[in-house]
């Protein structure tokens, strides 16, 4: 039967022009175009015939196992976009002088409870600073427990700064599937110089003893003015004659 059709075809075709691969081909897309009618069909009849639910598990069942993995390819992308992990920071970079407080800002969002760390690196130093879970526990490490403020949506903040303190932050978000995300900061920590004391407060002294000075220069230009007008008013006044008594 399949070779009656593929000659009929040929002859249809022009016979030696058209190849056998060809005709196999055309007879092929016209198979599936002819199952696909047959499929739409039975669908129709379906409907008609029985209700939705079986309708649409006979529907399922006609499926190609392509597009059976189509579909599960992206339910399972729509369920892990639905769980991804969201850490968004407006200033990754911040410069503090000593003794200040910095404060590494985050805001993280997950639909389920997520387990968030943080950890410092500078060079060839890691070190653990704190973990914790919003609304579940806090841990942080002995060298940070009286510097760390926890929050809850991931910020952390670290008050008494040193020079040690400065480097790279790392905050590590962690969901209960496994996933995770991290968000770098840097830290840069100045030092106070005492040199820059010392010239201010000598220079605040050099102006208190100006001051003094200028106080004590108008005191004595005061004191001086009072005599020079005393020295005038009596100076000015009529001398009085002595009175001689008559003898009597």
């Amino acid at each position: 039967m399949y070779e009656h059709t593929l000659r009929k075809h040929m002859r249809r075709q022009g016979g030696a022009r058209t190849t056998p691969r060809k005709c196999q081909d055309h007879l092929a897309r016209t198979e599936k175009k002819k199952r696909s009618r047959v499929l739409d069909e039975i669908l129709l009849d379906s409907l008609q015939q029985t209700d939705g639910t079986e309708m649409l598990m006979l529907y399922y069942r006609l499926w190609d196992v392509h597009d059976v993995a189509v579909l599960l390819c992206f339910t399972l992308y729509m369920c892990h976009q639905a769980r991804a992990i969201s850490v968004q920071s407006s200033q990754r970079s911040l410069t503090r002088s000593v003794q200040e407080a910095a404060f590494f800002s985050v805001d993280v969002a997950c639909n389920c409870s997520p387990t968030i760390q943080w950890t410092f690196m500078s060079g060839s130093v890691s070190r653990a600073i704190g973990v914790w879970r919003p609304g579940a526990f806090v841990n942080v490490t002995a060298d940070y427990s009286s510097r760390v403020e926890a929050h809850d949506n991931g910020s952390m903040g670290l008050a008494d700064l040193r020079l040690p303190d400065a480097g790279y932050y790392v905050v590590t978000v962690a969901d209960e599937t496994g996933g995770s995300k991290d968000v770098g900061f840097v830290l840069k920590v100045n030092e106070v110089l005492y040199e820059d004391l010392q010239y201010l407060s000598v220079s605040a002294l050099a102006l208190a003893c100006l001051a003094a000075l200028l106080m004590l220069a108008m005191w004595l230009l005061d004191k001086a003015y009072r005599r020079i007008v005393a020295w005038r008013r009596r100076k000015q006044m009529p001398e009085n004659d002595a009175t001689e008594l008559q003898p009597l």
